[in-house]
């Protein structure tokens, strides 16, 4: 998810996302489905969240 994207998240669905965290990776949307190199990038920019 890129920034614009959790701006449209919020201004769609404000009171669902009350005190709710949205988490901005900042991985392009360039990767095919299951692409390896998305995989890596995704588990590295996850895993802070989930420890």
């Amino acid at each position: 998810m890129e920034k614009k994207q959790k701006n449209q998240l919020q201004a769609k669905f404000s009171r669902l996302l009350d005190n709710k965290s949205i988490h901005v990776l900042d991985i392009p949307d360039e990767y095919r489905y299951m692409d390896e190199e998305l995989i890596e990038l995704l588990k590295a920019a996850v895993t802070p969240f989930l420890l």
